[in-house]
C-alpha cells in the first residue's frame, strides 16, 4: 500500500508538473496548452511494471470517473464565478439562445450523424436513440477556456461583445449538456421494467434539486463570507470557499440532486451577490480550475489507447465536420437580427471548441458499465483533438482576416 501510494504520488506529481510546463510553453508555439497536456496523457503508459514484474495500473476507469466529476465541479463553479450579470447584459439574450436552443440543435445534428454509422466503434452494437442522445449531449457544449487561451495573442484587440458572448454561451451550455447526458444515462442504466417517462421525471427531479441546492448553497456561502471579514483574506477565502463547495457537492449527491449543476449555480449566485470581493474570489479559484482542467485531460489521455484514437480517425473527423456545419447554421440563424456583424458571426461560428465537459461525460459513460460506454472516451478525445488542432491553429489568423483584431 505504501509503495503504491508513493508511486502514485510520484508519477502524478511528475505528470502534473510537466503539464504545467507544457501549458506555459504552448504560448510560444501558439497552440492550445490543453492540447499538449492531452497528448502527454495519451503518450503516457497507464500500465507500469514495478520491481518483481508486477503490473500497476495508474488510473482505472472508476478512479478516472471520480477525479473528472470532482474536477468538472471545480471548473463549473469557477465558470459561475466569472459570469457577471451586469457586464454581460448586452449579450445575455443571444448567449442564452445559443446555449439552450443552439446546444439542442447541435445535439440533434450529432444524433442524426450517429444514426448514420453502421455500428458503434469497437462494438457490434447498432446505434439507438439513447446512444445517439448521449453522443449529442457529450459534444454539444463549447469551452470558453480553450477559446480564450488561443486568443491570448490578441488580448485587448478583439470586440468585447464577441468575447463576452463566447464566454457567456460556454458558461450556460454546460448545464444543458449535463442534463441531456444525465437523461441518456438514466435511460441506459434504468431497470428493464422502468417506464421512460419515470426515468425522465427522475432526471428532471435531480436537476431541480441541484438547482435549488445551488441557489441555497450560493446564498449560504455569501452569508458566511460577508458576516466574517476575517474569512475573506486571499489565504482564507480559497480554503473556505473550497470547503463550502465540497460540502455542497457531497450533500447534493446524497440528496439525489445534480452536484455539477449545484456547483455552477452556487458560483453564479455567490459572484453576483455584491457582498463578496469578486476579484479575490476569482483569483482564489483560478488555480483550482486550471489544475482541475489539466487533471481531466491527463485522465482522458491515460485511460484511452492511442490505437483506439487512430482507429476512429475517419469517424471523429466526420463528426467534427458535421459539428462545425451545425455550429455555423445555429449561430447564423439564432443571431439573425442581432447587433453582431456578419464577420463577427463567422468568427463566433469558428470559436466553438470542445473541452472539459465531453471528457468528464465520456469517462462517466465508460465507467458506468453500459454496453456502449467503452468507446466514448476515445470518441470524445478524437473530436476534441480535431477541434484543438484545426480550430486552435486558425482562430487568431481568422480574427485578423475578418478584420476583428484592432491594430496595436
Amino acid at each position: 500500500m505504501q509503495s503504491s501510494l508513493a508511486l502514485f504520488l510520484a508519477v502524478f506529481g511528475a505528470l502534473l508538473l510537466v503539464a504545467v510546463l507544457l501549458d506555459d510553453f504552448s504560448a510560444n508555439l501558439q497552440v492550445p496548452g490543453i492540447l499538449l497536456v492531452l497528448l502527454l496523457g495519451l503518450l503516457t503508459d497507464n500500465d507500469l511494471e514495478v520491481t518483481g514484474g508486477h503490473g500497476v495500473t495508474l488510473l482505472t476507469l472508476p478512479q478516472a470517473d471520480q477525479v473528472t466529476q470532482v474536477a468538472l465541479g471545480l471548473v463549473l463553479f469557477f465558470g459561475g464565478l466569472t459570469t457577471n450579470w451586469h457586464e454581460l447584459k448586452a449579450v445575455l439574450r443571444p448567449a442564452i439562445r445559443l446555449a439552450s436552443l443552439g446546444a439542442l440543435l447541435t445535439a440533434v445534428v450529432i444524433m442524426a450523424a450517429v444514426f448514420g454509422l453502421e455500428s458503434l466503434p469497437f462494438t457490434p452494437l447498432k446505434p439507438n436513440m439513447v446512444t445517439a442522445l448521449f453522443v449529442g449531449a457529450m459534444l454539444c457544449s463549447t469551452d470558453a477556456t480553450a477559446v480564450l487561451a488561443m486568443l491570448r495573442p490578441l488580448t485587448g484587440r478583439l470586440p468585447k461583445k464577441v468575447l463576452d458572448l463566447i464566454e457567456c454561451e460556454s458558461a450556460f451550455n454546460d448545464p444543458v449538456a449535463v442534463l441531456l447526458a444525465g437523461l441518456a444515462m438514466a435511460l441506459a442504466t434504468g431497470s428493464q421494467g422502468a417506464q421512460p417517462s419515470a426515468l425522465v421525471i427522475n432526471v428532471v427531479r435531480q436537476f431541480l434539486v441541484g438547482a435549488l441546492l445551488g441557489v441555497l448553497g450560493g446564498g449560504l456561502a455569501q452569508q458566511i463570507l460577508s458576516s466574517r471579514r476575517s474569512l475573506t483574506s486571499p489565504s482564507m477565502l480559497a480554503v473556505v470557499s473550497l470547503a463550502l463547495l465540497m460540502l455542497l457537492m457531497g450533500g447534493t449527491m446524497l440528496l439525489g440532486g445534480s452536484a455539477l449543476l449545484a456547483a455552477y449555480i452556487s458560483g453564479l449566485v455567490l459572484a453576483n451577490s455584491g457582498d463578496c470581493d469578486r476579484t479575490v474570489l476569482e483569483e482564489a479559484h483560478a488555480g483550482f480550475a486550471k489544475m482541475a482542467e489539466m487533471l481531466m485531460f491527463l485522465c482522458l489521455g491515460l485511460v484511452v489507447q492511442l490505437d483506439q484514437v487512430l482507429d476512429l480517425f475517419v469517424r471523429t473527423m466526420m463528426l467534427f465536420i458535421l459539428m462545425q456545419l451545425a455550429r455555423w447554421f445555429v449561430v447564423h440563424i439564432l443571431l439573425m437580427g442581432s447587433a453582431f456583424r456578419s464577420s463577427e458571426k463567422k468568427f463566433i461560428s469558428l470559436a466553438g471548441l470542445r473541452g472539459a465537459v465531453p471528457i468528464a461525460l465520456a469517462i462517466q459513460a465508460a465507467a458506468s458499465g453500459v454496453a456502449w460506454g467503452k468507446p466514448m472516451p476515445a470518441l470524445a478525445l478524437g473530436v476534441v483533438l480535431w477541434g484543438l488542432v484545426l480550430q486552435g491553429l486558425t482562430l487568431v489568423p481568422a480574427a485578423r482576416r475578418l478584420g476583428l483584431a484592432s491594430v496595436d
